[in-house]
């Protein structure tokens, strides 16, 4: 018998899951306590978090906190592992295109103009330890890694702690950890209502990420834009994939290929096959794509 507990949580929905009804309320502390620390270290939308508040000193550098280097580490390996397609320095770029603060409060409208700014580039920060190198100036985004990180540590927090199995989903970003329940955790993959669905079992320990760019979108003036940027040229990324959805040992993983896929449009499907993760995709058409072992869907619904 499992149990589980659904939120609000920076403008999309948590959910946990344990196998032990008793352990629900303790497991929702922990995550609370440790989702409260993330965005305190890593909101982009509170002036006095952490990322907001960074300056380096007289040397070029500032000394985080021991959770942002956790979430900085998680970001520049996400970066190398995608060949820069996910990158945390896009933080201005994406407040120049608009999405400056809560997409629930971003502001829509023909009058409104995207401008467009470079992207300084991961490789100009510099992380040893909890010591940062950062240009002055640089505006930080982690919102394209740290949320799959988050659910990592949660999840392995509430297992480790509590000895039990566990689900922990934020947004579309999923992580398990300890054991699962017979079966496997039971999950249902749709990006929209009105996308293909598909339903599948994960094993004990496993993750599961999906971006999407149908989600998180706002309009400047005749265009509508969303918040997966390509870092190459500082616009939101072409739509050729509505979303994307890939299985891997952890949500850090999972989250960074499916991002980068979207990232890199059409050139996405082979780069993420190389990956051998399993994988579903969905094209600007509705078309459903499969990928290195993700489990077939009924004849006709995938390609």
């Amino acid at each position: 018998m499992v149990a589980a507990r659904d939120w609000e949580l920076w403008s999309t929905r948590a959910r946990l899951v344990v196998t032990d009804p008793g352990a629900l309320d303790p497991a929702l502390v922990l995550v609370d306590d440790l989702l409260a620390e993330v965005e305190v270290a890593a909101s982009r939308f509170r002036p006095d978090s952490e990322v907001s508040t960074l300056r380096p000193g007289a040397d070029g550098t500032v000394e985080v906190s021991p959770m942002l280097a956790d979430l900085l580490g998680e970001a520049l390996a996400a970066a190398e592992q995608t060949d820069g397609a996910v990158d945390p320095t896009i933080g201005a770029t994406l407040a120049a295109l608009g999405y400056d603060r809560d997409i629930r409060l971003v502001e829509s409208g023909t009058g409104l103009v995207a401008l467009v700014r470079p992207v300084p580039g991961w490789r100009t920060l510099h992380l040893t330890g909890r010591r940062l190198r950062l240009p002055e100036g640089l505006e930080l985004d982690l919102g394209a890694t740290a949320k799959a990180v988050a659910a990592d540590r949660a999840a392995a927090l509430v297992a480790e702690r509590l000895g039990v199995g566990v689900l922990v989903s934020l947004g579309g970003d999923i992580a398990t950890a300890g054991r699962a329940p017979e079966g496997g955790w039971q999950v249902r993959v749709q990006d929209t209502d009105t996308d293909p669905a598909a339903q599948v079992s994960m094993p004990a320990g496993t993750a599961l990420a999906t971006s999407s760019t149908v989600r998180r979108t706002w309009r400047r003036g005749d265009e509508t834009l969303h918040h997966i940027v390509d870092p190459a040229t500082g616009r939101p990324a072409e739509p050729v994939w509505r979303s994307v959805s890939v299985a891997a040992g952890s949500c850090a993983v999972a989250n960074a290929a499916a991002t980068a896929t979207i990232v890199k449009g059409e050139a996405g499907l082979a780069w993420l096959s190389a990956q051998n993760l399993p994988a579903r995709l969905v094209d600007r058409h509705g078309a459903v794509h499969l990928r290195s072992g993700w489990p077939e869907e009924p004849k006709g619904e995938a390609a």
